[in-house]
C-alpha cells in the first residue's frame, strides 16, 4: 500500500469518526471488553502527545486506564496461588510430629510447636513472619 493510499484511508476513517460523534452526540459508545483490551494495547505504547492528537471515540485518559485496569488484572491472575490453603508439610516433619505426639503424650501442640522451633524447623506462618 503506498503512502497516498495510507493517507487516504486515515482520512475515511477520521471522516468516520466524525459521523459517529455527530450521531451519538452526548450517548458514549459502548465497547465490548475485547475491543477495550485490542485499543489498549495499541494505543498505550504511544506518547501522550501524539495519543492526545488522534481522533478518537473515547479520551486519552480512558485508554490509558483500561490498560492500568488490565495489567492489575494480569497481575492478580499471576499472582493468585496455585492451591488455595496452607503450603503442606514435609513428610518427614510430618512423621516427626506424629512421633513427638506418640512418644509424649502429655504435650499439646503449643509444647510440639515448642520443641520443633527449637529443633529450628519452621512448621507454620506464624514462624516465618514473627510480629
Amino acid at each position: 500500500m503506498s503512502n497516498r493510499d495510507k493517507d487516504a484511508e486515515i482520512q475515511a476513517l477520521r471522516h468516520q469518526i466524525m459521523i459517529l460523534e455527530r450521531q451519538l452526540g452526548a450517548d458514549r459508545v459502548k465497547l465490548a471488553s475485547e475491543d477495550r483490551a485490542f485499543l489498549a494495547a495499541l494505543l498505550v505504547p504511544l506518547p501522550r502527545q501524539v495519543l492526545r492528537r488522534l481522533r478518537l471515540l473515547i479520551q486519552p485518559d480512558t485508554v490509558l486506564r483500561w490498560h492500568r485496569d488490565l495489567m492489575k488484572q494480569r497481575h492478580a491472575n499471576v499472582s493468585k496461588p496455585k492451591r488455595p490453603g496452607r503450603a503442606p508439610a514435609l513428610r518427614s516433619i510430618h512423621h516427626l510430629i506424629l512421633r513427638l505426639v506418640q512418644e509424649n503424650p502429655s504435650w499439646g501442640y503449643r509444647r510440639i510447636h515448642g520443641e520443633l522451633t527449637t529443633l529450628g524447623i519452621l512448621v507454620c506462618e506464624t514462624n516465618r513472619n514473627p510480629h
